[in-house]
């Protein structure tokens, strides 16, 4: 697995210092349990725990780290971050990931905002001017889906004082969306920037592949040809594959594989299923096949990993937060922008079908 390194950071500059101080105290004022606030789109995080790596996805969002650290993986490749760093996810990815550094008297905090494509869209519009006025970004190859840049002072400014807003009822419903338009246009034009700028155009590499994880993942547990899934987006085999796997870091086929191991997982905690029942739900025909791939991602086999989940559940707010960034922890594919689905569903088959032996 190749590590993504953490960006080389300049010396921190006094101001950049105070802020985050700031930020740190903010947030671990205001945090909850379940990371919502009162503003729409903005989420705030506190872990007590590193905790053991574990699966979920990232939703769509912007996620900076005021104190502890993170480390996320996905395919081959893994991603740290740490204080004044953050991360954009700009498509909802399966990955496994963990605090790695957070303590009970020194906790790992975040603010995370959600990346919807409506007020990017407007951001770009009104920044670049009329469509016909710039060149076609479909043509620019996707950039990956995960990503960490080094947060700079104005960015971080604008973060704390959405944050502030918190504790400013009547100025929020405001204020809020004008802070939150500032925040992605620092992050459109920084390090990142691509990513930010591609979930807001209806027509770039990455919204078609974003497209194509939605459907995968709305149809985890059913076959399909990639073929078909790459012309319902409007692209070639070869170009769904290239960009793709730029995002994923994994093949469709992969893709499928991570939903439907995390899935798996997900129902056997429940234990209303045998492990035979579940592998099949999620769409294995082979219980064999289903109990090793499992193992192989998970490090137990399905029955004994289910059992020492339900064993070790955290309590209370201490628990380490899963997997995702700091602001999405506990649901982020929920709370993330939604794409829609690719133009007419492939149809399931065999050739290049998804369906597991």
């Amino acid at each position: 697995m190749s590590a993504i390194a953490e960006p080389s950071a300049p010396p921190a500059s006094p101001r950049t210092g105070v802020l985050l101080a700031e930020l740190r105290a903010l947030i671990a004022r205001h945090a909850r349990h379940d990371e919502t606030t009162a503003i729409d789109g903005v989420l705030l995080s506190a872990a007590g725990r590193p905790g053991e790596p574990e699966a979920s996805t990232t939703g769509t969002v912007m996620a900076l780290i005021a104190q502890g650290a993170k480390r996320l993986a996905i395919g081959d490749r893994t991603y740290d971050y740490g204080p004044g760093q953050y991360l954009v996810a700009s498509v909802d990815l399966p990955i496994t990931g963990h605090y790695t550094h957070a303590a009970a008297d020194e906790p790992a905090l975040g603010f995370g905002l959600i990346l919807r494509p409506q007020p990017i869209a407007a951001l770009l519009l009104d920044a670049d001017g009329t469509p016909a006025s710039t060149p076609p970004r479909r043509a620019r190859p996707a950039p990956p889906g995960l990503g960490v840049g080094e947060a700079g002072p104005e960015l971080l400014d604008a973060v704390v004082r959405m944050v502030r807003l918190l504790d400013s009822p009547h100025d929020r419903d405001v204020l809020a969306p004008m802070v939150e338009r500032e925040i992605l246009w620092r992050l459109i034009n920084g390090p990142l920037g691509e990513a930010v700028r591609q979930v807001g155009l209806a027509d770039s590499s990455l919204t078609h592949v974003s497209r194509a994880v939605r459907w995968i993942t709305a149809h985890y547990d059913k076959p399909f040809r990639v073929e078909e899934l790459a012309r319902s987006c409007g692209m070639s085999a070869s170009a769904f594959h290239r960009n793709f796997h730029a995002v994923t870091a994994l093949s469709p086929i992969q893709f499928q594989k991570q939903i439907r191991l995390q899935k798996s997982r997900l129902l056997l905690l429940t234990g209303a299923d045998d492990v035979a029942t579940v592998g099949y739900r999620v769409g294995y025909d082979s219980a064999s096949q289903f109990s090793r791939e499992y193992r192989r991602q998970f490090g137990l086999p399905p029955g004994r990993d289910a059992d020492r989940l339900r064993a070790a559940a955290p309590e209370g707010p201490t628990a380490s937060g899963g997997a995702t960034p700091p602001g999405a922890a506990g649901g982020g594919s929920s709370r993330g922008s939604r794409a829609a689905t690719p133009r007419g569903a492939p149809a399931g088959g065999r050739g290049s079908a998804a369906r597991s032996r």
